[in-house]
């Protein structure tokens, strides 16, 4: 099956057994969704999207000496928590540039700053960073975010920014939507809303540990 992976050749490639495997899915580690049962010439078989599994099971091994499995559940979890963060934290372990800040947020809001705030930011700066956004696009897509964060704890989203003719916009879409454009347009960036809330909590949990 393209793009996915067998249980059997998973265990092999990541070196974790399967009781390991059954454990994290127990702790929702891993998402239940992932396990997908399909008929084959042997009979049944367990497959997982090969990408996504492989990536968080070394999160997984790479964190698990330091948190404990509650604590990545918590982690791995696409819902946004309320913990705040201050401005001088987020500036000085660079989990979002000063430059960023100071040109999307004024001070007042900032100075409380919540995680979903900081997500918002954080793909703001991975848009601008990419090279293929200005500054001024930067902001429509930065208001899209804010008036649709609260999707962010429904479904796992992507967003997309294209422009088309010279025409910039930015929409959100279900991650299991298939999108097809005309030759006239030009994805500039896809984002998956999960992937950059878990690497915004690596970034705040490796922050927090030199704190």
């Amino acid at each position: 099956m393209e793009g996915f992976i067998s249980k059997k050749d998973l265990l092999e490639k990541t070196g974790i057994s399967y009781g390991q495997l059954y454990r994290w899915k127990r702790k929702n580690l891993i998402p239940e969704a992932w396990f997908t049962r399909k008929t084959t010439y042997t009979g049944q078989e367990t497959y997982f999207p090969e990408e996504k599994i492989i990536e968080r099971i070394e999160k997984i091994k790479r964190l698990k000496d330091d948190l404990s499995l509650d604590d990545l559940a918590r982690f791995f979890s696409p819902s946004l928590d309320e913990r705040k963060f201050s401005k001088a934290f987020i500036i000085e372990y660079n989990i979002v540039s000063k430059e960023t800040i100071d040109q999307y947020m004024n001070d007042e809001e900032i100075t409380n700053d919540s995680i979903d705030q900081m997500l918002s930011l954080y793909m703001i700066e991975k848009a601008l960073q990419s090279g293929e956004v200005s500054k001024e696009e930067a902001i429509l897509f930065f208001e899209m975010i804010q008036m649709h964060a609260h999707q962010f704890h429904q479904m796992n989203c992507e967003l997309y920014l294209i422009r088309k003719k010279g025409v910039f916009t930015c929409f959100l879409v279900s991650s299991d939507s298939v999108l097809f454009f005309d030759r006239d347009t030009k994805v500039l960036l896809c984002l998956n809303a999960l992937k950059c809330m878990e690497e915004l909590k690596v970034k705040i949990h490796e922050a927090e540990a030199k704190s």
